[in-house]
């Protein structure tokens, strides 16, 4: 228990400390911000600080920081340190550089951004990425949600449509629809406000339960600092890809533009971005937590977190929830394994019409032309939700990872262009470029060639990565700040 609260302290900290030596490296400054220069009243819409964090919290978070902490606690206590130190050191300065470039470029998608500082070919290579990625995401978070309402129908012996998966597939789809149609603080800026608050409350519920019933205690790290995994896998680099959201998340680099394209000011970067990062840190924490104490651990090993996580993410949700906070605790796990996929799956596909409207020039200030980008995202959202994704699905954790290196590998070129300490993005992005090739090495669903070969390459290739962003500071001089 002690670790665990050493850990969140220094979450904590790293929010005033490194966050802000982060905000001074980047230097924001008094200049106009897109959403005050070009407010179409679309997706640039001035709105309050506390509601571009909460918005910017629900938008990275979903059930990211929940699930992937419970599937990394089978590691064991070993996981806070990820959490901990990825949020300050990585995951926060991802979230807040990818925020603010965007901001710095007119509210620009990643791919965009990217193309800016990385060149040409890698703006192309990151729009197919994006937006491949997004229309994954949101249609997963469509048909996985539809599925557990039909479930908690069935269970309340509830037949007929109702019970129907397609009908309400459908339903959240067309949600999605008006979602991604209409001006961001219509539904997005006005209901995500409320989800976000129960995202927060739900894991401050978790957290007192944890604290206040004696049968629950979290072990130390000093005193479990091994590989608790009851099927042996290993720590590196395979925990540091399954616990993404609560760490660092590349995902979280297609959400940011959207609130970038809201502030009022640059100097709110701090708190809606690195801020929302380090909140969501805190999350996976104590969920995290919550997957080492109420277990059983059998022979060092936590087998009673494989059990109930073998049920599914919902069933271990719920199970979690009920343990800690009874009656209320089950309302919040139905709120949130139901609507926290949803508010991930519909700013998804918003995400997803900006990439395209970014890439091809549309203007988005027009019916139609918001029409031309939204009927075919969600058609093809439509047909995926049919079809069997399910061993495309397992490559998205690598390909999520590896999206955050790339931004931060952007982040660098940046800094160094404006001759600023470049150091503060290239280590946590060297360090990315190792855990992501490690794991394409090893993975089984990549080249599967075991951790004798994978180790080595990884920390090779990562070490090829920044040979080559050296080598390319070298041939490139100052580039100009974006105008005020």
């Amino acid at each position: 228990m002690i670790s665990f609260l050493i850990c969140l302290a220094l979450l904590i900290g790293g929010y005033f400390v490194y966050g802000k030596i982060v905000e001074n490296t980047f230097e924001p400054d008094d200049r106009e911000t897109p959403a005050v220069k070009i407010n179409d009243g679309v997706d640039y819409v001035v709105m309050p600080q506390w509601k571009l964090f909460l918005v910017q919290l629900l938008n990275i978070a979903g059930l990211g920081p929940i699930f992937g902490a419970m599937q990394g606690a089978l590691w064991g206590p070993v996981v806070f340190l990820w959490i901990t130190f990825g949020t300050i050191f990585a995951g926060g300065v991802h979230d807040y550089f990818s925020g603010m470039l965007s901001e710095r470029n007119n509210g620009a998608s990643i791919s965009e951004v990217c193309g800016i500082y990385l060149g040409k070919f890698m703006k192309n290579v990151m729009r197919v990425f994006s937006v491949v990625l997004l229309v994954m995401v949101g249609t997963v978070f469509a048909v996985g949600p539809a599925g557990l309402i039909v479930t908690l129908f069935k269970n309340g012996n509830v037949t007929g449509l109702l019970a129907s998966p397609e009908l309400w597939l459908w339903i959240i789809l067309a949600y999605y629809f008006i979602a991604t149609f209409i001006s961001i603080d219509k539904i997005i800026g006005r209901i995500y406000p409320v989800f976000g608050v129960c995202l927060v409350i739900m894991a401050v519920g978790v957290c007192i339960g944890i604290f206040t019933k004696s049968e629950f205690v979290i072990p130390e790290i000093w005193s479990n600092f091994r590989n608790m995994h009851p099927s042996a896998t290993p720590v590196w680099s395979v925990m540091f890809i399954t616990v993404a959201c609560g760490a660092i998340s590349g995902f979280h680099a297609t959400q940011s533009p959207l609130m970038a394209r809201c502030m009022n000011s640059e100097k709110q970067g701090h708190f809606v971005f690195y801020g929302a990062m380090v909140a969501e840190g805190v999350i996976a924490l104590i969920w995290a937590a919550a997957g080492c104490s109420l277990y059983e651990v059998t022979g060092g090993l936590s087998t009673g977190l494989s059990d109930i996580l073998a049920n599914g993410q919902s069933a271990a949700i719920y199970d979690v929830c009920s343990k800690t906070m009874g009656g209320i605790g089950i309302v919040l796990a139905m709120i949130g394994v139901i609507v926290c996929p949803i508010t991930s799956g519909d700013t998804a596909f918003r995400s997803a019409r900006l990439t395209l409207a970014d890439w091809f020039g549309i203007d988005q200030t027009k019916y139609g032309k918001r029409l031309i980008l939204c009927v075919p995202l969600l058609g093809a959202g439509a047909i995926i939700g049919h079809l069997d994704y399910t061993i495309i699905w397992r490559y998205f954790s690598w390909t999520n990872q590896t999206l955050a290196m790339i931004v931060l590998w952007t982040a660098s070129m940046y800094l160094f262009q404006q001759q600023k300490n470049y150091w503060l993005t290239a280590v946590p992005a060297t360090f990315m470029s190792a855990v992501s090739m490690t794991y394409f090495v090893y993975a089984p669903e990549c080249l599967n060639l075991g951790t004798a070969i994978a180790y080595p390459a990884g920390i090779i290739l990562a070490v090829i990565f920044l040979a080559i962003f050296v080598r390319a500071t070298k041939r490139q001089k100052k580039q100009p700040e974006p105008a005020a």
